[in-house]
């Protein structure tokens, strides 16, 4: 159905070395959650190997793809051209591609800001982005334990370090992640009066 054989060529041919084996370590590692947690893995694998397909293009391609497609992006997101092959990406795959799939498409703009209310397909692709074999930043192995656990508190982690990580350089917060946190803190409150009142 994702004719995945074709488009790994396609990326390999597409993306530097050491993106294209990124791609593949996403793709592996949501398919690897999907299974656990009960979603589609033949679609979480598709995800996440095109969830980066616009990330090495100029900065003038994604932003002419940012702007012809239907995901607005916020102030925060125009704003910080490292944003853009998130919002591309969907557009690339909707167009190049013909994928229609809501699901799929929401997961390849919003694995780099999250939002509110992601589906199951969508925190699996942003966790899975996070833990792909090759990463190596200081907390990696956390990460990989609380996404074994609970997607949940995992997202709500992933959440916390990457508003942090912006506050710490300055950077502008995207009001998708503001957004995507606050949702997550209320899912963890309302889990814990669950458990209290069982």
């Amino acid at each position: 159905m994702y004719e995945v054989k074709e488009k790994i060529t396609f990326l390999e041919n597409r993306l530097s070395q050491k993106r294209f084996r990124h791609s593949c370590n996403v793709a592996k590692a949501a398919c690897q959650l999907a299974r656990q947690y009960g979603a589609d893995a033949e679609k979480a694998y598709f995800a996440g190997l095109v969830h980066d397909i616009c990330k090495e293009i100029p900065f003038e391609e994604q932003y002419q793809m940012m702007q012809a497609g239907d995901y607005l992006p916020d102030l925060a997101e125009l704003n910080s051209r490292k944003l853009w092959h998130g919002i591309a990406g969907a557009y690339f795959i909707q167009k190049q591609f013909g994928v229609d799939d809501t699901d799929i498409l929401n997961a390849v703009r919003f694995h780099t800001v999250g939002r509110a209310g992601m589906s199951l397909l969508e925190e699996i692709i942003y966790i899975a982005d996070m833990i792909s074999e090759e990463r190596d930043y200081k907390g990696v192995d956390k990460m990989r334990r609380l996404a074994q656990k609970d997607l949940q508190t995992a997202m709500l982690e992933a959440l916390q370090d990457a508003l942090t990580s912006v506050m710490k350089k300055n950077g502008l917060l995207s009001q998708n992640t503001i957004e995507a946190y606050n949702y997550y803190i209320l899912k963890a409150q309302e889990h814990k009066t669950t458990v209290i009142k069982k």
